[in-house]
């Protein structure tokens, strides 16, 4: 898995971890001497966004963790890629600044590799407890994000972090495939030709193409081997897209690394979600996307797609875990 990466392309990606932070400021007065995490009620099943009430200003010196669910599903360890939610609260001014649940508590569970690279309240509430637990977290906002970090989630980097973190899945890791393995299709008439240098496609030609339908389609020309695709799971793909006519992609992964989304959830378009989930890993595929199952009206300016622009896809289906 040494090739993928986790980032959004051009817009195809709509979540990412840190996206869901808040701006704040960088420093506060601490509050030396403030309540212990006992003086905090949480109630709530876990898995379900907690209902948390302070009384009082929070001791923003020490660092105190409690399990408040304990679950039954395995342990987990140190680089191994968990689902998790999590609630985090100002103990200064006992306000919530964050939560993966979002002002409706419908908000979906992140996807994250436990390690040095996530931030430190993760690690600290994770590794070493199981699928199934609810951890309760105060702490000092420098050690639950980092030096500095506690500005993004509105807290001062003296004042206390109540962190309360839902592990509700691990996830086991799958290797990726190389590039697409199974039997191969003959494409729909539809479908533009692929365009390849050295084996590596680089584009899409619409010289033969049958002009814009206004309908969500695929077609497959390599049908997978692997297991079928499902709404929830992490993908990892290689992928190139090109507006309907143009001389050019407006992005494309086959010269860089593969991308990992989460697929059938709302995370990325809704014609990648309607398309890829029922496919097969090692699947390739083309999608005609219009304008309603691709960006919209507005279309995406940072790729110089319009809203009234239908987008096409090739996409190799290289894992799904």
């Amino acid at each position: 898995m040494s090739r993928v990466r986790s980032a959004a392309l051009s817009g195809v990606l709509a979540l990412s971890l840190l996206g869901l932070a808040a701006c704040g400021s960088d420093s506060s007065d601490s509050d030396e001497g403030g309540a212990s995490l006992s003086s905090v009620t949480i109630e709530g099943d876990q898995g379900a966004a907690p209902e948390v009430t302070f009384d009082g200003r929070l001791d923003g010196t020490k660092t105190e963790s409690e399990v408040l669910v304990e679950g039954d599903g395995e342990e987990v360890a140190e680089g191994d890629t968990v689902e998790a939610q999590w609630w985090i609260g100002n103990g200064f001014t006992q306000e919530e600044t964050q939560s993966t649940w979002g002002e409706d508590g419908k908000g979906k569970p992140q996807s994250l590799e436990v390690g040095a690279d996530v931030l430190p309240f993760l690690s600290e509430t994770i590794v070493g407890n199981q699928v199934g637990d609810r951890i309760v977290l105060l702490t000092p906002s420098d050690k639950a994000f980092g030096e500095g970090g506690g500005a993004r989630f509105n807290i001062g980097n003296r004042d206390a972090a109540l962190i309360v973190v839902d592990i509700m899945g691990r996830k086991d890791t799958v290797p990726a495939l190389e590039g697409p393995q199974g039997e191969e299709k003959t494409p729909a008439k539809w479908a533009p030709t692929l365009i390849e240098k050295d084996g590596v496609i680089t584009g899409l030609d619409f010289s033969d193409a049958r002009k814009p339908s206004g309908n969500l389609l695929a077609t497959t020309l390599i049908k997978g081997d692997g297991a079928k695709v499902t709404s929830g799971q992490t993908l990892t793909v290689d992928y190139l897209g090109q507006v309907y006519d143009a001389d050019a992609p407006f992005d494309e992964s086959y010269s860089k690394e593969p991308a990992e989304f989460p697929i059938g959830t709302g995370s990325v378009i809704t014609g990648w979600d309607e398309r890829l989930v029922g496919r097969t890993v090692g699947s390739r595929v083309i999608l005609e996307i219009p304008p309603a199952d691709g960006y919209g009206e507005e279309g995406n300016e940072a790729a110089g797609i319009k809203g009234t622009d239908t987008l096409y896809f090739v996409v190799d289906i290289l894992g799904a875990s």
